[in-house]
């Protein structure tokens, strides 16, 4: 199996479906989307959700982070080309809908097999300049009070500095890499995009993912959720239900259909 993907086994096997490989958040790992097996199963969303795991947190800990897209593009493409050879989705929340986009954007330009579609949430269409979330070469207190701001930081995290000291580091070269992923427009992407939005958002506003049309050549639409920036945490119940009506559209046929 590629390091890519959690050796974790999910807290129960789901049946052979459409693969929905689901890329972390800036500071995130696999582990934000390990639970949304067994909430998406009891949705029927015929899905087997695959969270990808970046080095330098939870089981690569030890392995060098990336902050330069284009590299972990690369190394992404060449290591999980075998595990996309199957139907799949991809589904990135904010740094993750950068990742998820670049990686299908890359694959569309060498001809290589394409997601059914793109699920992506709070994230500027990636023409636009990449989000504020903090500087990541700010002290560790302006860091922590950005990324809280967001609902970036659980309040657990927050009363143990010990566990902050590791969550900072990956943080900060999260952010350096999405500082350097703003691109120009190029070719438009040959696969829907479903773009969501959390309407109370102070880092990412509806009309900045309402700008992804113009990377959309297959059909896109947008959908609003309550809350703000983490809407998938805060409200993730709600999000399963509309992420679980959108992957059982895809599981309906063997190819890919318009938004």
């Amino acid at each position: 199996m590629t390091r890519y993907l959690s050796r974790k086994r999910p807290d129960h096997e789901p049946a052979p479906a459409t693969r929905l490989f689901c890329f972390p958040y800036a500071g995130g790992g696999a582990s934000a989307y390990r639970r949304w097996q067994r909430g998406l199963d009891a949705l029927d969303a015929r899905v087997r959700v695959m969270p990808v795991q970046l080095p330098g947190r939870e089981e690569r800990f030890g392995e060098p982070r990336f902050t330069d897209l284009d590299a972990l593009i690369d190394d992404m493409d060449a290591q999980l080309d075998e595990e996309l050879s199957e139907p799949h989705l991809f589904y990135g929340h904010s740094m993750g809908a950068l990742i998820a986009f670049t990686l299908a954007r890359r694959r569309q330009q060498r001809g290589a097999r394409l997601p059914r579609a793109l699920v992506l949430s709070a994230y500027r269409a990636p023409h636009l300049p990449a989000p504020a979330i903090a500087d990541p070469d700010a002290g560790d207190e302006a860091l922590v009070a950005g990324l809280a701001a967001l609902g970036g930081i659980p309040q657990t995290l927050l009363d143990h500095p010990e566990f902050l000291s590791v969550l900072l580091p990956v943080a900060r070269d999260d952010l350096r890499l999405c500082l350097g992923g703003t691109a120009a427009h190029t070719e438009p992407l040959r696969v829907p995009l479903h773009l969501f939005a959390g309407r109370g958002d102070r880092l990412v506003s509806v009309d900045e993912v309402l700008s992804w049309r113009r990377h959309a050549g297959a059909g896109y639409a947008v959908r609003t959720m309550p809350g703000g920036h983490f809407f998938v945490r805060s409200h993730e119940d709600v999000f399963l239900r509309e992420l679980a009506s959108l992957t059982r559209r895809y599981a309906t046929t063997r190819e890919r259909i318009g938004v």
